[in-house]
């Protein structure tokens, strides 16, 4: 990952197609530096918070229906180990999520990583994904609240005309006036404060949990006077075959996501370092245990093939004669709607206010508000977007497009966790409303050792000489300015080597995962072409694993972003596997999904070339070493206070 400096002057670095604007990467804290009094969000949320939210937004109405299908047409009783494998799976993008957001607790979640470690263009695409992820998906939330409230009125065609659902005649659309009104008043409630946001999730998350507590103990009840008739079954635990227990898992997997937007709350917690990764752990630990515990009772208190696929869970309990327990458990499923909606709408105005920092969307959605310290505009708009789509739009058809973008998230940081520590950033960028800057930081390095200042690669750098020039024009030095002299370290072509062997190995990595899982998922190539292919991409990623595995890391991740707090285990191992699982996942969405997501990933790219890339605050930037742009940031920030 080699960074490569933009030294076009003025106009000319705005109108320049140059490859260099989708590889510059953005410094950890340079937002934090920009940032004025009374725009700093509001740092209030703890870890119960995060767990609230993380809870919350991952347990969705969707299990109480997920668990009947998944066991009717491929788990069968194993519906439980389906469920264990893709909380494994999650964890593994739980486990790189934590050590980023400690590291880089800002705003943004996985757009924010992608941005400082791999570069602009590939955190626009996910940051762009995310977006479409958050708003389809809290309008698909949303849609579903109006059957659920039904069967507390008896049906559907019960329910009070302003909460019914109606068809506008000539046109065939149906509008669905709870979904907007919903959406609206979550909506304000965003609008009034992250704390009393997290109140009123962490009360609808708990009536949602004791919900499936009834399930387990007034279940398990029920399964223990009836003998586990579920798993007295002739053709085993696993009766559709262990391929079925694993499409299963397949399936539940994104049962798990919503997690990711603990991460997204990074700036607004108290301490960041130590709660962020217990709200992200606690939160999908107490998800996975919640599931498997659910699924153990229902498929055991109803064979697996006699299961309603539509109410799997209330035709349960009303086949033992517990019709009232239908009300306990639709509660259970409001609530879980409720929660997944805040859940998806909480996070978007955070990335568009993100975005919009870093220049590349309009600076009116960064702005926040001084009372409530949220970005009320970004919300409000999102909020009117999103209940005109619940309002007018069944946007079922469009729910596996909401994949897409948690699992290119999950990728992206997946990948960002192999540079940071391997190829961590040893460059970073130098906004241009900080060059007067360099002059306070020049005295202060003058008289002192510069062996940690001057960075090893920038010298390196074919733009280091035009670099030079431009530092030193601004800063009004000489030539032989200390700041900017080549200094040999005795390490250095070692540094020089393995640097270049890691990234060289991530990007294999990367590539031979791309072949693996195509060629696994494509059934309708020939025979023989697949299993070359398998075996070619295979190779490719245990050849490049087993190198990463045995060369050191870099030591410039100690010092990297924000120090302690989560550090991923089992590095490179894990991140591979989770870039393994996310890839193979993506892949298997259907080229229908894929369609519609390239239309929207193509109007993005579109934005980006035309508006974002234009309008980026990196444009003018100059990279400067690490030690060097650290003290110019501090210089700054002391005249700010």
């Amino acid at each position: 990952m080699g960074v490569v400096v933009d030294m076009q002057n003025d106009g000319a670095a705005k109108g320049s197609w140059d490859f260099s604007n989708f590889v510059r990467r953005k410094h950890v804290d340079s937002v934090l530096i920009r940032r004025k009094p009374g725009q700093q969000l509001a740092k209030k949320l703890s870890a119960i918070d995060l767990i609230a939210i993380g809870v919350g937004a991952t347990i969705g109405a969707g299990v109480y229906i997920l668990v009947g299908t998944v066991a009717r047409e491929q788990t069968g009783p194993a519906l439980t180990i389906s469920f264990f494998i893709a909380g494994i799976a999650a964890a593994l993008s739980a486990f790189c999520y934590a050590e980023l957001a400690c590291r880089c607790p800002s705003a943004g979640s996985a757009y924010h990583y992608t941005y400082i470690c791999i570069g602009e263009g590939a955190a626009w695409l996910v940051g762009w994904a995310l977006i479409l992820e958050y708003t389809i998906g809290g309008s698909a939330i949303a849609r579903g609240l109006t059957p659920n409230l039904a069967l507390f009125f008896g049906g559907e065609d019960k329910l009070p005309s302003y909460l019914a659902r109606h068809t506008i005649p000539g046109l065939g659309t149906v509008v669905d006036p709870s979904a907007a009104v919903l959406v609206l008043a979550v909506t304000v409630l965003l609008c009034m404060g992250i704390k009393e946001s997290s109140l009123a999730q962490a009360i609808v998350t708990t009536v949602n949990i004791c919900g499936m507590l009834f399930i387990i103990i007034v279940g398990g009840y029920l399964a223990f006077k009836t003998g586990w008739i579920g798993y007295e079954l002739p053709s085993g635990y696993f009766p559709l075959g262990l391929n079925g227990m694993l499409g299963g898992s397949a399936v539940v997997f994104f049962s798990f996501i919503g997690f990711d937007v603990v991460a997204s709350t990074a700036e607004e917690v108290k301490n960041p370092q130590r709660d962020l990764p217990l709200g992200i752990g606690i939160a999908l630990s107490i998800c996975c245990i919640l599931y498997m515990l659910v699924s153990v009772v229902i498929v055991g208190l109803v064979p697996y093939f006699a299961l309603d696929p539509d109410t799997p869970i209330s035709s349960a309990f009303a086949s033992h004669g517990m019709q009232w327990a239908v009300y306990i458990i639709t509660t259970g499923a409001v609530t879980a709607l409720c929660a997944s909606l805040m859940g998806s709408l909480l996070p978007q105005p955070r990335m568009f206010m993100a975005m919009a920092r870093d220049g590349l969307l309009p600076s009116f959605f960064s702005d926040i508000n001084e009372q409530t310290q949220v970005p009320v505009k970004s919300t409000i708009a999102i909020g009117f977007l999103a209940a005109a789509l619940a309002f007018f739009m069944d946007v079922s058809q469009l729910a596996g497009m909401v994949s897409v973008g948690t699992l290119l998230a999950f990728t992206a940081v997946a990948v960002s966790v192999l540079i940071l520590r391997y190829v961590p950033p040893d460059e970073v960028p130098l906004a241009s409303s900080l060059h007067e800057s360099v002059d306070s930081a020049s005295l202060q390095y003058s008289g002192g050792d510069i062996q940690g200042v001057a960075s090893q690669n920038f010298k390196g750098s074919p733009n280091y000489s035009a670099t030079s020039q431009c530092l030193l024009d601004k800063a009004g030095t000489s030539t032989k300015h200390p700041l900017l002299q080549k200094h040999k370290a005795q390490n250095e072509p070692n540094q020089l080597k393995r640097r270049k062997i890691a990234a060289w190995s991530i990007t294999i990595i990367c590539i031979g995962v791309l072949v693996l899982t195509y060629a696994a998922s494509y059934e309708f190539l020939p025979s023989l072409l697949r299993f070359t292919l398998c075996a070619a991409g295979g190779a490719l990623v245990l050849c490049s694993l087993i190198v990463l595995a045995c060369i050191a890391q870099d030591n410039a991740r100690h010092s990297f972003g924000h120090t302690g707090g989560f550090i991923c285990p089992f590095v490179p191992f894990l991140p591979v596997a989770c870039i393994l699982v996310n890839t193979y996942l993506l892949v298997n969405l259907g080229s229908g999904t894929w369609i519609r997501v390239s239309i929207w990933l193509l109007a993005g790219e579109l934005v980006y070339l035309f508006y974002g890339r234009t309008h980026s605050s990196l444009t003018n930037a100059v990279y400067v070493s690490t030690a060097y742009a650290d003290e110019i940031y501090r210089t700054s920030s002391s005249r700010l206070v």
